[in-house]
Formats: structure tokens, C-alpha cells, sequence
């Protein structure tokens, strides 16, 4: 006869193996219906590992720009600061801030009276010098007249002969003097020294200006063209003085945000020397600056062209990876697998990357998604937009 202890250990088992059944059936149902759905791949559901999703790009051909780039500083032309060379009262300001004058415009007036009365003075005394001269002269011609007969001591000739000399000397004088008054009146007229900008009025109408003045009437920039100085690291000399040699090199001159073109110029000038405390040297670059989009002390970022490389392989920056034994990139294989292949590279330029060996051309090579492959991984491909042609190293 059997006990009720094992009569309620049987009925425990049952009840446990229904209930594992019960789950199992369950579990099987929610994964044919994630696979129907599509959220498990068939595969997995079959024990093979899932496809790895990644982005694709395919190794290319093409002639690549290299350029330098370098941070620096818009400089006008010619910088000029507005003084009076004469003192005076302002009289009037003939300029409107922000206008553009041409070279010998009239940008201010001093009060010119005294200045023009000084030349009349400086003028009269000629007159009056030339009307003594005139008699010295007269008398000189009498005097020799009495000499040849005679009639006067050649102590007397010499005497009268040093009025005239003396007397010339006086029109001399007065010549200058007349030509001083004459600069100092012209002086009363402020003129622009050259094409250009004015700026912000800094004096009214109506002040005393001095000669020794510290301070500008206005300041007046010419940034037509215009010029940009700016740095680069001194590792880069070589290859900019390479570039000079081959001869005229470009420089676009790119926004602070090194977005925007702004405008296109030539390398101008190397510096002579490299700065020590930042291992770094200067460059003058110029520019037309027709459109006056360069601005001058605005921050500018300069791309210079030092090379063009002729059709060379490359690839997006994103398909480079760093591994323990160097640089790789992972190559999609017939069976759209994901194989590690060592690679060495040049420089990047704009999105790609120069390789210089261990690509073939056309080989596709994974953009995205990496971090999840290994080594003959299954991968499901969708192919990355092409990025822009034209940059910076």
C-alpha cells in the first residue's frame, strides 16, 4: 500500500514537469514569433552568430590636395592714422565714418588765416627785398661808370657790390619762407595719403589739434588688397619652401570656423627666422580682397596648397583602426565577411586618408559598426554617402 507522503511527492513532479513544459512552449513561441518579426535574425535562432551591421566605402583613386593650415590675423594695406601737421582749430570734417575716400581727397579743415596771413607776410618781404635789390643793382651800375673814368675808389665798388650780393641773399631767404608759409597753409587742408576706409571720428569741429597730438582725428585702412599673417608649425618649412620653388602658392583664407572660403591669395613671404618658444614661423599671405570680405584683425584660418598627389588610394578617416601591431582596416570578403587587413597611410586629408599600402583599389572597406566585428564576422552592409574632395592635412 502506498504511503500519502509518496503519493504528494509523485504529484509534485507532475505538477513541475507540466509547468517546464508549459515554459518551454512559450519561450518557442515568442522566438518564432520574433523571427517572423524579424527582430532575431533566422540565423540566431538556427545557432549561427547574427550578422554584424556596418557601413561600407569602397578604397578609391583620385588626385588629392594637401594643404597646411594655419591660424592668423587680416592686415590692411596701409594703416594710417589722421593727425593735423599744423596747429589750429578744427574748422570742419568733410569725411563720413565708414566712407571710402581716394588718395588726396580733403578729409578735414584747419583754420587757415593765420597761416595765410604769414604768407602774404612772407610774400611782401620779397617784394620789398626785390625793390632794394633794384636800387643796388642801379647804384652798382653808376658806380662802375665812375670807376672806369676814374671819378670812384674801388673800396666803394666792392662796397656797393656786397649790397646787391646781400640783397639776393634776402630774396633766397624770402623764397624759402614763402615756400614754408605755403606748405603750412596747404597744411590746413587734411588729405587722405592714400585709397582706403576711414573710421570712427575720434575729434569734432570746433577743438584746438596740435602737430605733437597723441591722438587721431580718424584712422584710414586701405584693405584693397589685403594682406594675412598667420603661423605654422616649423616641421612644415621644408615642404612650404619645396611648394615656393615650384612657384606661386595658393592660399585660401577660411573663416574662424574654418567653414566658409572668404577669398583666394598667394603665399607672399616666408619669415627669417623660427620662433623658439612655439616651434612655430610666420607667413605673409596677400589677397585681392575685391569684395572686401576680409576684414582687417579679423581671426582667419589659411590653407596653404604645398602639394597635389596624383591619383593615390584612398579611404574614409572612419575605415583607419589602431590595433596592437599598427594601423588596420577591416575588408569585406566575397563571403560578406570581416577580415583585418594591415594598412600604412599618408596623410588625411578632409575625411580620407591616404593609403599608401596594403589596399588594393576597389577593395571595400567597413566605415561603421567596428567595435562589434571579429574576425570573420558575417556583416550586413549599408553603403556610406561619399565624403567632400577638397581639404586640409
Amino acid at each position: 500500500m502506498v504511503s500519502s507522503s509518496t503519493r504528494a511527492s509523485g504529484l509534485r513532479s507532475r505538477r513541475g514537469l507540466i509547468v517546464l513544459a508549459c515554459l518551454l512552449a512559450v519561450a518557442t513561441g515568442i522566438g518564432t514569433y520574433l523571427v517572423r518579426r524579424g527582430v532575431v535574425p533566422a540565423e540566431a535562432s538556427r545557432g549561427q552568430p547574427p550578422a554584424v551591421p556596418v557601413s561600407v566605402s569602397a578604397a578609391s583613386r583620385r588626385d588629392v590636395p594637401i594643404r597646411l593650415t594655419g591660424l592668423g590675423t587680416v592686415q590692411a594695406t596701409f594703416t594710417v592714422g589722421i593727425h593735423s601737421q599744423v596747429d589750429g582749430k578744427l574748422q570742419e570734417v568733410f569725411f563720413k565714418e565708414g566712407q571710402r575716400v581716394k588718395k588726396g581727397d580733403v578729409l578735414a579743415k584747419i583754420d587757415p588765416r593765420l597761416f595765410q596771413a604769414a604768407l602774404d607776410q612772407a610774400k611782401a618781404k620779397k617784394a620789398q627785398d626785390e625793390a632794394q635789390l633794384t636800387s643796388f643793382q642801379k647804384d652798382l651800375t653808376r658806380f662802375q661808370t665812375l670807376g672806369a673814368k676814374g671819378y670812384e675808389t674801388q673800396q666803394n665798388l666792392d662796397q656797393q657790390q656786397g649790397k646787391v650780393d646781400t640783397a639776393k641773399a634776402s630774396i633766397a631767404a624770402d623764397d624759402a619762407a614763402i615756400e614754408t608759409a605755403q606748405t603750412q597753409l596747404d597744411y590746413t587742408d587734411i588729405r587722405a595719403p592714400s585709397d582706403g576706409r576711414m573710421g570712427v571720428r575720434m575729434i569734432d569741429p570746433g577743438n584746438v589739434v596740435h602737430a605733437s597730438d597723441q591722438g587721431v582725428i580718424a584712422v584710414l585702412v586701405q584693405a584693397q588688397p589685403a594682406a594675412a599673417l598667420f603661423t605654422l608649425p616649423a616641421q612644415t618649412l621644408d615642404d612650404v619652401r619645396e611648394a615656393q620653388k615650384r612657384g606661386p602658392v595658393e592660399v585660401v583664407a577660411y573663416d574662424r570656423d574654418n567653414r566658409n572660403a572668404l577669398s583666394s591669395g598667394a603665399l607672399a613671404t616666408i619669415d627669417n627666422v623660427i620662433d623658439q618658444t612655439t616651434a612655430s614661423y610666420r607667413l605673409k599671405a596677400t589677397f585681392t580682397n575685391a569684395d572686401e570680405k576680409l576684414w582687417p584683425g579679423e581671426f582667419i584660418n589659411a590653407r596653404l596648397l604645398v602639394d597635389i598627389r596624383k591619383n593615390v588610394l584612398v579611404v574614409p578617416n572612419t575605415a583607419i583602426q589602431r590595433g596592437p601591431k599598427g594601423l588596420f582596416v577591416w575588408v569585406v570578403t566575397e563571403k560578406n565577411t570581416a577580415t583585418p587587413k594591415p594598412v600604412e597611410v599618408g596623410p588625411a586629408v578632409d575625411g580620407f586618408t591616404i593609403v599608401t599600402s596594403g589596399l588594393d583599389d576597389g577593395e571595400r572597406v567597413i566605415t561603421g559598426g567596428q567595435y562589434k566585428l571579429r574576425t570573420n564576422s558575417p556583416i550586413s552592409v549599408s553603403t556610406s554617402p561619399p565624403a567632400k574632395d577638397d581639404g586640409e592635412s
